[in-house]
Order: C-alpha cells, then sequence, then structure tokens
C-alpha cells in the first residue's frame, strides 16, 4: 500500500537556490526510494517559505523515523505531530490488541497506531485534530483500562520502569495558540515530558485510569492480574464437580455445577465477543461461545463446558506466556537505579533521578549502577555495560578533558550511560541527558513501540483472520442444514456444525506471530541490539546481500602509519623526527596518525621543533624545521609544485604503496627528499572472523562502500575477503548500489554508522548502524541499531533474526496445519471435546515455541 498519508514538514527555503537544494535535496535524497514513502517534494510560497510534502505508508516507516531525517536535512516537523504512548491493565490478547488499534486508526486524526500482546500501544496523531483525551476515550471505549504513572516526586521516585505506565510524549514548547517557528531546527532528542495522573486518583487506586463508573480492579478483575487464570481454574473445578455429581445424582444440581463453569469459563470471552460485536467484528471469540451455546441447546453441557474451560485456561497461559515475554523487556527498565547521590558544592544529596539536571555532578560509588548519561570528570574505573550495549568485557573509563565534556563527541573511555554497573572505582560523572532522555530510556520506549509494531507476515494473518471468520460462520450454517440433505437428525447435524466451529477457529494462529516477535524483539534488547518492531526482524532473516560502510564499521576509523621508507642515504629517525615536527602543528587526521605512531617508533630520539606552518589546502603542510623549509604532502604536491622533483626511487615506492592502498605522503626537507610515509585507516580485529560467521548464516554477497579512493577500498576487501568494494562513493552513488542490490537480491541491508551513512541506509530494506548508544540520529533512523560499537553484535542479530523467521514459519505451519487436520477430522465424527483439546493444545505449542527466543545464544565469533 502507498500515498497513504500525505505529511507537510515546515521548512525555511532560502533565497540562494543553491542553498534550498543543497538543504532540501539531501532529504528528498535520503527519503527517494526508501520503503514505504511513495513520492516527497517541495512546495513553495511567495514569501520563500514552503513545506516538504512526503507521501508515506505508515506501516512501513514511522513517523519518528521521518522526523530523524528530515532534521538531518534542516527541516522541522510541525509541533502540530504528538506521540501518545501508553500501557493497558494487564496486557491484552493479540485479537483485543487488534481491535483496539483499528478504533484507534478510525479516529480522526490519527496518523498511526499500533497495540501489542503485551498491552503496550502507540499513536502518532495530529494536534490541530485531535488530542490525548480523545485517545483515551478510544481506548476506553474498546473495553480497556490504561494505567498511568503517578506524577513522580522527590520523596516517591518514579524509575524509567513503572508496571503500567502511560507515557505521553511531547515535542516542546507545544501548545494551543504557540507559534512554530519555521527556522528552528530543534533538537532531535525532542524534549519530552512526562505526564502522569495525580499521585492518587479520586478512586483511591494509585496509578490506575478509570473511566466513570468504571469499577473494575487492576489488572482484570477481583482477583488483580490472575483474575483470568483464576476463574478459568474455577471453570474447570466446577465442571469436574458437575461431572462427579452426575456419576450418582444426575439432574439439577449437576446442571448447576455445569452452568457456574460456563459462567467462570465464558465471562472474559464474553466480555471481549460483545466488544467485537458492537464493534460489528466477528472473532473468534464469538466462535466459541456460538460453539458453546450451541452444546448447550443439544443438551451436551459437559462438553460446552469443557470447550469453555479449555479456551479460558487456553486466553489465560496465552496472558501469562505474554506476560514473560513482557518482563523481559521491562528488566530492561528497572537497569537504571531510582535514586542518585548528587555533588553540590562541599554537600551530598540524594535526590530521585527524574530531579537530575543537565551539569549536575553525579557520584557514583564502587559497584553501583549509573543513574544517568554523562561524562566522566573524575577517577577511573571500568564499567560493565552489558545492560546497555550487550558487550561482554567491562569498558575501561577516566576523566576526560574540559574541552572533550561533549556527550555526543566525547570517546567511548569518558562516556557512560545510564543503567550500567561500575567497577571497583569511584567515578564522578557529569550529566549529559536527562532521565527521560537517557540511552536506556530511549532503548526502552523503541523497544515498546516495537513490540506493537505488526510484522508482514502479521499483517498476512489479520487479513486471513478477518476473511476466514465469516466465512466459516456461512460454512457453519450451511452443515446446519445437513440434515436436509442426508438422512440424520437435526441435532446430529447442529452437533458436528458446532464441532466444526470450535474446529476451524484459528486461535493459534492469531497468537502465532506476534509472540515470536515479541520473544524476538526482547531477545535482542537484552542482548544490546534494538530492532524497531516485527517488519525489520523478519527481513533481517531472510536477506542474503548485505553493505558495509569502510570507515568507522569495518576499520577503526582512525589511520595508522604501515609504512616508513627512507629514501637512500636517509636513515629512518631523520625522516620520522621531521614528519612529527611538522604534523604535530596539523589538526588533520592523517597528521595525528603521523604524530602517535611516529612518536612511538622514534622512542628516546631527540625531537625536532617546527615553526612558521602553512596549509597547503588539499595537498599537504609546509612549516620550517631547522632553519630549512619542510614540506609533506601527496605525491602530486611535488609532480607539479616547485622546488626540486622527487627522485625515480622515492617516486616508485610512493606509487607501489598508492597500488597497495596506502595513503601515501612524501617527505622533503630543504632540496632533500627523506622519504615516503604510508598510512592506512586498519580494518578491526574481528571484521574478518564477523564476516566468516555472517556467511554460515546465509548471507551470500558481502560487499563494501567507500568515500576513499578505489585501491584503498580493493585493498581492505581482499583482506577481509568481501565479495566486492566500491571506493570514490558519494552518498548518492551509496544510494544507487544499495538499489542496485536491492534489484538483484530482492532486499538487501546497509550498515553503517546512522550519520553520514543515513541516505544508503534509508534505501536499504533493512538499515543497521553500529555504535548506536548516545547517539540520537542512529537510534531514530536506523531499523536495527547496534548499541555497542563492536562488530561481533552483527552476526548476533542476523542470527537471532533467521531463528525468529524460521520459529514464525515453524508456528504457521503448526497453526494452519492444525485447522487443516481438524476440520475434516470434525466432519468425519471427532467430538468438540477431543477437537478443543487439540486446538487448545496447538496454541499453547506455538507461544511455547516462541518463548526459545528468550533463551536463543548465538555462537561465539
Amino acid at each position: 500500500m502507498t500515498d497513504k498519508l500525505r505529511l507537510e514538514l515546515p521548512i525555511l527555503l532560502p533565497e540562494a537556490a543553491d542553498a534550498c537544494d543543497h538543504c532540501v535535496t539531501s532529504l528528498i535524497a535520503v527519503l527517494e526510494g526508501r520503503p514505504g514513502v511513495s513520492e516527497a517534494h517541495v512546495d513553495k510560497s511567495e514569501a520563500g517559505e514552503g513545506s516538504l510534502c512526503i507521501h508515506y505508508d505508515e506501516s512501513q516507516i514511522r513517523l519518528g523515523q521521518l522526523r530523524a531525517f528530515a532534521l538531518q536535512a534542516g527541516a522541522t516537523l510541525n509541533d502540530r505531530f504528538g506521540h501518545f504512548a501508553f500501557e493497558l491493565a494487564g496486557g491484552v490478547h493479540a485479537r483485543s490488541a487488534r481491535r483496539i488499534a483499528d478504533g484507534l486508526r478510525g479516529q480522526v486524526g490519527v496518523l498511526a497506531a499500533e497495540v501489542g500482546p503485551t498491552g503496550r500501544g502507540f499513536v502518532e496523531f495530529d494536534r490541530a485534530k485531535t488530542d490525548e483525551d480523545a485517545l483515551r476515550a478510544s481506548v476506553r471505549a474498546a473495553g480497556a483500562r490504561l494505567l498511568v504513572r503517578p506524577a513522580p516526586t522527590d520523596r516517591q521516585p518514579s524509575g524509567v520502569n513503572v508496571e503500567g505506565v502511560v507515557h505521553e510524549h511531547h515535542d516542546h514548547g507545544s501548545g494551543s495558540g504557540h507559534v512554530h517557528d519555521k527556522a528552528r531546527v530543534p533538537d532531535p532528542a525532542h524534549e519530552r515530558h512526562d505526564h502522569g495522573a495525580s499521585a492518587k486518583l479520586a478512586t483511591g487506586h494509585e496509578g490506575h485510569d478509570h473511566a466513570a463508573g468504571d469499577h473494575d480492579h487492576a489488572h482484570g478483575g477481583v482477583f488483580g492480574e490472575r483474575t483470568e487464570l483464576i476463574f478459568a481454574v474455577l471453570s474447570g473445578v466446577m465442571l469436574l464437580a458437575g461431572w462427579l455429581i452426575g456419576q450418582r445424582l444426575p439432574g439439577v444440581v449437576q446442571l448447576i455445577f455445569y452452568g457456574a463453569a460456563y459462567v467462570f469459563g465464558g465471562y472474559f470471552t464474553l466480555k471481549e465477543a460483545f466488544e467485537n460485536l458492537r464493534k460489528r467484528r466477528f472473532e473468534i471469540d464469538t466462535l466459541m461461545l456460538v460453539a458453546a451455546a450451541g452444546a448447550a441447546a443439544l443438551g451436551q453441557w459437559a462438553e460446552g463446558a469443557l470447550l469453555l474451560f479449555l479456551f479460558s485456561i487456553g486466553h489465560a497461559l496465552e496472558h501469562y506466556a505474554m506476560g514473560r515475554a513482557r518482563r523481559a523487556i521491562e528488566a530492561l527498565a528497572q537497569l537504571a537505579p531510582e535514586r542518585a547521590t548528587v555533588r553540590r558544592g562541599n554537600q551530598t544529596e540524594d535526590i530521585a533521578v527524574e530531579a537530575l539536571k543537565i551539569g549536575d555532578i553525579v557520584l557514583v560509588r564502587p559497584n553501583e549502577r549509573i543513574a544517568a548519561d554523562g561524562v566522566v570528570v573524575v577517577g577511573e574505573s571500568s564499567v560493565n555495560q552489558a545492560p546497555v550495549t550487550g558487550e561482554s568485557v567491562p569498558v575501561d573509563k577516566r576523566a576526560a578533558a574540559q574541552h572533550d565534556l561533549d556527550f555526543a563527541k566525547a570517546s567511548s573511555e569518558h562516556r557512560v550511560f545510564a543503567g550500567t554497573i561500575n567497577g571497583s572505582g569511584a567515578l564522578d560523572v557529569r550529566v549529559a541527558k536527562k532521565a527521560s532522555e537517557s540511552t536506556l530510556a530511549r532503548v526502552v520506549k523503541m523497544v515498546a513501540e516495537a513490540e506493537a509494531q505488526r510484522s508482514p507476515t502479521q499483517r498476512f494473518t489479520d487479513r486471513f483472520e478477518r476473511i476466514f471468520v465469516p466465512a466459516v460462520l456461512v460454512g457453519v450454517g450451511l452443515l446446519m442444514l445437513a440434515f436436509l440433505v442426508i438422512d440424520e437428525p437435526f441435532s446430529a447435524s447442529f452437533y458436528r456444525a458446532m464441532a466444526v466451529l470450535v474446529a476451524a477457529s484459528p486461535c493459534a494462529l492469531a497468537i502465532s506471530v506476534p509472540s515470536a516477535v515479541l520473544s524476538g524483539v526482547a531477545r535482542a534488547g537484552r542482548g544490546g541490539v534494538l530492532v524497531k518492531g516485527g517488519g525489520p526482524l523478519e527481513n533481517l532473516g531472510t536477506l542474503t546481500a548485505l553493505a558495509f560502510d569502510k570507515t568507522g564499521t569495518l576499520t577503526q576509523g582512525k589511520p595508522r602509519l604501515t609504512d616508513v621508507v627512507p629514501a637512500d642515504g636517509v636513515e629512518e629517525h631523520e625522516l620520522l623526527a621531521v614528519a612529527v615536527a611538522v604534523e604535530a602543528l596539523s589538526d588533520h587526521p592523517l597528521a595525528a596518525a603521523v604524530v602517535r605512531d611516529g612518536e612511538e617508533k622514534l622512542g628516546q630520539t631527540p625531537r625536532l621543533k617546527a615553526e612558521a606552518v602553512k596549509s597547503l589546502t588539499g595537498q599537504g603542510v609546509q612549516a620550517d624545521v631547522s632553519g630549512k623549509a619542510a614540506v609533506i604532502g601527496k605525491p602530486g604536491l611535488f609532480e607539479s609544485g616547485e622546488g626540486p622533483k622527487p627522485p625515480a626511487a622515492v617516486w616508485s615506492e610512493a606509487q607501489r604503496l598508492e597500488a597497495a592502498g596506502r595513503t601515501v605522503v612524501v617527505v622533503r626537507h630543504g632540496d632533500r627528499y627523506l622519504g615516503v610515509l604510508g598510512l592506512m585507516d586498519t580494518a578491526r580485529p574481528a571484521a574478518k572472523v564477523v564476516i566468516q560467521r555472517l556467511r554460515t548464516l546465509g548471507i551470500k554477497h558481502i560487499i563494501m562502500l567507500s568515500g576513499d579512493n578505489q585501491s584503498v577500498a580493493s585493498a581492505i576487501a581482499k583482506e577481509l575477503e568481501l565479495d566486492e568494494a566500491k571506493g570514490g562513493l558519494m552518498p548518492e552513488d551509496k544510494v544507487a548500489v544499495i538499489k542496485a542490490l536491492k534489484e538483484k537480491f530482492g532486499k538487501a541491508a546497509m550498515v553503517g554508522d546512522g550519520v553520514n551513512d543515513a541516505p544508503a541506509m534509508a534505501n536499504a530494506t533493512v538499515g543497521i548502524a553500529m555504535g548506536a548508544a548516545g547517539s540520537d540520529v542512529a537510534l531514530e533512523t536506523a531499523d536495527v541499531a547496534l548499541m555497542a560499537d563492536d562488530l561481533t553484535h552483527l552476526p548476533f542479530a542476523v542470527g537471532l533474526s533467521r531463528r525468529t523467521s524460521g520459529i514464525i514459519k515453524q508456528n504457521l505451519w503448526v497453526s494452519l496445519g492444525m485447522v487443516a487436520f481438524l476440520i475434516p477430522a470434525t466432519l468425519l465424527g471427532l467430538k468438540i471435546g477431543e477437537a478443543v483439546i487439540f486446538h487448545e493444545g496447538s496454541t499453547l505449542l506455538v507461544v511455547a515455541n516462541a518463548l526459545r527466543l528468550l533463551a536463543y545464544r548465538a555462537k561465539t565469533v
């Protein structure tokens, strides 16, 4: 489905056409070809203002991703667009979740709405057309109850995880009458405010949102979250009691117990069926009630009670299984401490993490969980970052210099994350993000949203059910008339029709896909991999082509001095001494590599001093060393510049190193050529093994894309045994390569850093960002985010996706296969009781199969 929604982003179009092109066309390039986006164009007004109009399908791309792409190009989303995330009491069944989501989508102004079987959901909406109150009312109208976080106070902390929380996210500064500044580019993190209900509502129940007149207790009924399970057990007890009594006293007493079994077993089923019928929907619950009522009409009270007992116990166990997967995700949120020790002058104070402000200094004691994202300013320690990034080995941390306190730019040795565990040293951490904006909080929110996202297979099963269930009702109606065609009493035809009704109910099908997706997303999150829903999870599990960015992904992103070749008659230490002296005055990345590695090679050799440095733009650098001009630059500088030309031997070495994939600089001191230096961005130590592991997982075609020259790219590709390397690429060239891969292989993934590679990642079937922890842009734009800057997490993500895809297929075969078996079996005489045992058994089987994903272990790389 395409061209489903039209979204207008206000932008400021400068008078200079070139500037306009640079700003806006870069965004259009990002969106062009993105799955889910059918068109993007600019509508310009006479005043120079305009809007970027995007036609997109919300089932394939999230509004949050569009927002992140827009921010990269300088466009800004209007304050009209809001984001409402919520959780329902006790979770819901997959069918109820679908009904609630459909009700929300039917509201005017709702752009996208999803509700997952764990009870979490999110809505993206237009504030000009609807608001949160209307959305809450829609949820209540569907028969569900919202849970609300009490307003956090300093005395009663409220961490990231409070079971049953409603998060209401607002873009900062929005509100009625607010004038939107089209030229302003907001912070990509989008300041968010959590609005809870009052600490205690008028009903006296803390943290629950009740509709007027709604006296239901939390989590589903009089016994709390276990009410459905207890009712199901009571139904079974009543059924057993009725059967035992019937052995001695058949009659009214037996019917009373069977009737009680009907009440306890059918209560929640009737409630759900009523809501479905009110919405003019025929669901599985309706089929079960009709079958149970039919059994009672035939006097088969025992079989009808057995049907409702098994159906209700199956529902309750589904809830338990979904709750287990939900708790696996909630465990992420529980990692963040609720309180922090803050240094205020010479005093320390214990406060709630929500009260932390950017710039506060938090004291982290040994073996304590870190309370906030920030930069270490005092102390040294090692930190276990596995809860956020999945890294198996603690990472050493030390204090950053005053000029390195920018969290986004700080290196990993200075940056820490909320929820990670400090080692044996004490640290002082300068807070860089509020509790609601920490990396952990953002991951928890995004994983919760991912739970609700429906995968392509789930959309197929939803469509299948909507056609299949009415078809079953029509078929059952015709079977009831079989006595008119064959010689049998009406009761026999009616009983057979009820048995077919039970057999044809696709309960297992309804839960088979969401249970697997939920378990896969939960397991990935626990392993430091953020997967944005079932779509990316399924796609990653089936693709066969993958493209890597080179710099910082397959390579370390830090050039190293790999070759030192002195000219004839020149000592190595002389060449290095002059090169280090000159490059020490340059801020170029290659210069830093020459200085770092050159000083290491020089050891105790006395250093030279350079002065009067002069940059030769795009070619090299010049300075005075020991009274002579020293020039360091590309070989072409000396071929066409002033001064003597390089000797044949020096020129030959330069060409040899370039052919070997090195970045080459020539060093001249006065009129003497001292030699040639070769630099190279070396491959990550684990890169080759990771690529081999990916091949064993079924990735057949692996290539590398780079902006470096072709010889450099080819050298790295040969070392890592890649299928192909493409060098000298501009961003638009990378997009073209990705499109070509998709045409050839059907699906293709792009692995990059989530910032520079955004256009290519956006056009890939699956965009994978590496080292996304702390990077707002990478977290927002990627379909899959590897939280750690660790390439070894990629095989884990691919392997888990492969396993998830396999389990989804297994579940589909089991669920559809059971329906295909039971329908002819009931037509040939299988009784209702036997049919329901097979029916509910298959439901529990697919859920148990899906839960195996929570224990997934990747092979070590």
